[in-house]
C-alpha cells in the first residue's frame, strides 16, 4: 500500500516536516492542519505558487520555508 500524497508535502509525512516562519513556527505540517485548517489551505495555495519550499537539514528534519517577497501571507 503507498501512503497517501498530502498536497502541502508531498510524499514526505506532514508530521515529519517543520514550519520555519510565522507564529506557528516550531509547528508540524500536521499540527497546522488541526489547529488551523484556513492557514493550511492558504499553505498549500502558496506551494501551487512556488512560494513555499521544503529542505531537509543536516540533522535529517525536514523545515518549511517561505519566501517573504512572493507569498500573499506576509502582506
Amino acid at each position: 500500500m503507498s501512503a497517501p500524497i498530502s498536497p502541502l508535502t508531498g510524499v514526505i509525512d506532514e508530521n515529519m516536516v517543520v514550519v520555519e516562519f510565522g507564529q506557528y513556527e516550531g509547528h508540524t505540517v500536521s499540527q497546522i492542519k488541526e489547529i488551523d485548517p484556513e492557514l493550511y489551505q492558504q499553505l498549500v495555495q502558496e506551494k501551487e505558487q512556488d512560494h513555499v519550499a521544503i529542505r531537509r537539514n543536516r540533522d535529517k528534519s525536514y523545515r518549511l520555508y517561505m519566501n517573504p517577497l512572493l507569498s500573499k501571507l506576509s502582506h
